[in-house]
């Protein structure tokens, strides 16, 4: 679909820097898309922290352009203390108030006709989500596409590792717009030298770079340029600090309808439907309990989301049915309750895409009920390491002599990231990790008909180690008959928050633990004469900081030591992947 398909009937005008207050006097800035001749008109605001200019399609026929042109009256905004707007930018914490400060600004410009949507992409999408918890008067809906809970266990950190590769790119991203407005040129270089290729957004930075100890140093990399690091690397525990912007606090306060827009291999696949069903279950009214929607396509964090794709997810296409129009659908749910004002859901209450299938389903719920929960268990008859190894999975439960299977994990040779829930991530052929010796691999026999996984997936592990604290790292995968292996879900536990968040706990040498590692949500049919395979290692790296091994804390870790890791499989200690299976 190229660009003049998506022009509406409407002549837009744009007036560029309109100036609102806050309530505490800060000037933020935006820019107003207005309908030519048009009166008493929907309003639709997006506030963003990347510039106003950039607001996601081709210039001159901007998003912003996209809606005005079907008639709304649209507002796009610079957050506190980005691109001129005033006051210090703090990643979310001034999001709700100034959220709610601008809805009610937007619903009093000339020719808006009082009646607010909100839309934007992961952190334009986390803020929606923070002002609707203010419920400002003039709201009435929000499509939030792509945002994190904000919250220790999946934001910063994910269960307990440092989402380091992302983390330090963003920061990266976002320090050099202030350094460069401080003049500051010579820490300036300094961090682009360590970038792979500086004219690229949000460009992942150099081996070195991401290899470097003590990670508080970044910190003084930093600067002024990201001072809240410091911040996030001090609270590597959850509680009061993270608690400020923890979603799942607020959901209760929430009182409109919204469409929440997710993919499968998004960064934010453990949020999205999170959301959905916390609101379901806990918005204010029955009204807006009753009015969200989920929708779940088979895309990474792609930027934006706004134009069809059936690929820009790795190495996968996923066929014509992937290329699903999201704007327009935006459009619609926009048309409902902020045009025409109606109640009701006006699509279907869930929408997933099945991949493997590759193709679009609507559902009543999430999970589907029908889906049963089946344990596939790890099983082994010698060593499970490399795919080319004794490991097998299978529904039977393990013998009781069946021997565990043990593998060391050297921090300063990590498992390399390969595809994943990240930005910039995605499907990745898995071959290469799983030919390591620091790897172990499961795979079940061959689907005899079709295997559908809907549904959140997890692992179940009784794991040793002889480490005081370390990591497990879970990766499900489709083996293709021709050899190519797909990921599907991959997820991380810092074993010292096996048990809490917020009273992590280090390890005695050899005891057995029972651990869950969370996979997030999925919904993919396995072929006939595809096969399911798992793989346990202790490392994803660049994604997930290393964990030392050594039960310090990481920000402050200049050396680490090896560490022996056991996965138990026997009749006491059964490890399982655990897989919602739908029934065909």
């Amino acid at each position: 679909m190229d660009l003049e398909e998506l022009r509406g009937p409407n002549d837009v005008d744009v007036e560029r820097d309109v100036v609102m207050r806050t309530r505490d006097g800060k000037r933020l800035y935006a820019d107003v898309y207005r309908p030519r001749g048009g009166r008493s008109l929907p309003t639709l605001l997006r506030r963003t922290p990347y510039g106003k200019h950039l607001n996601d399609l081709a210039a001159p026929f901007t998003e912003a352009h996209y809606y005005a042109s079907h008639g709304y009256l649209t507002v796009v905004q610079n957050t506190r203390g980005r691109f001129g707007s005033e006051g210090a930018w703090y990643p979310f914490v001034y999001e709700a108030r100034d959220g709610y400060d601008a809805i009610e600004w937007a619903a009093g410009l000339p020719s808006s006709n009082g009646r607010v949507g909100t839309f934007g992409q992961s952190y334009g999408a986390l803020s929606q989500y923070l002002a609707a918890t203010q419920r400002p008067p003039h709201l009435v809906t929000a499509v939030p596409v792509s945002a994190y809970l904000g919250e220790f266990q999946n934001y910063w950190y994910n269960h307990g590792a440092l989402e380091l590769s992302w983390t330090l790119s963003y920061f990266m991203n976002m320090a050099q717009d202030v350094l460069a407005d401080k003049g500051d040129t010579a820490r300036l270089a300094a961090l682009q030298a360590m970038q792979v290729d500086p004219s690229v957004r949000f460009s992942p930075l150099t081996d070195e770079a991401l290899r470097h100890l003590p990670l508080r140093d970044w910190v003084d990399r930093f600067g002024e340029g990201a001072p809240f690091l410091a911040d996030i690397l001090h609270h590597e525990t959850d509680g009061p600090y993270w608690w400020a912007v923890d979603l799942r606090r607020r959901l209760q306060d929430i009182d409109v309808p919204m469409l929440h827009v997710g993919s499968w291999y998004d960064i934010a696949n453990f949020d999205t439907p999170h959301y959905f069903l916390g609101l379901s279950e806990s918005a204010m009214s029955a009204q807006s309990r009753a009015d969200q929607a989920l929708f779940m396509g088979p895309w990474a964090h792609l930027l934006p989301y706004n134009q069809p794709t059936s690929g820009d997810t790795g190495d996968i296409d996923f066929g014509p049915e992937a290329a699903y129009p999201v704007l327009e659908m935006q459009r619609e749910w926009f048309d409902h309750f902020v045009r025409d004002g109606r109640t009701g859901l006006p699509r279907a209450r869930v929408t997933l895409f099945v991949m493997g299938e590759n193709r679009w389903r609507d559902e009543e719920e999430w999970p589907p009920a029908r889906a049963e929960v089946v344990p596939w268990h790890l099983r082994g008859c010698g060593p499970a390491t490399t795919a080319d190894g004794a490991g097998f999975l299978a529904p039977d439960a393990p013998r009781a002599d069946e021997a565990p299977d043990t593998y060391v994990y050297d921090p300063d040779d990590p498992v390399p990231t390969s595809g994943g829930r990240y930005v910039g991530g995605g499907v990745a052929d898995q071959r290469a990790n799983q030919a390591r010796e620091d790897v172990l691999v499961y795979t079940a026999p061959a689907v005899d008909g079709l295997l559908e996984i809907t549904g959140e997936v997890a692992v179940h592990l009784f794991v040793s180690t002889d480490a005081p604290d370390t990591d497990f790292v879970a990766v499900l995968s489709d083996v293709h008959p021709a050899g190519f292996v797909q990921n599907l879900a991959e997820g991380v536990l810092r074993m010292r928050f096996r048990d809490s968040y917020d009273e992590p706990s280090l390890l005695v040498e050899g005891r057995v633990h029972e651990i869950r590692i969370d996979l997030g949500h999925l919904s993919h049919v396995v072929l006939s004469g595809h096969r399911l395979r798992l793989h346990i290692t202790s490392s994803d790296f660049p994604r997930w900081d290393r964990n030392p091994n050594t039960g310090r804390r990481t920000a402050d870790a200049t050396s680490a030591q090896k560490a022996t890791q056991v996965v138990h499989h026997d009749a006491e200690h059964p490890s399982a992947l655990l897989l919602p299976v739908v029934p065909r």
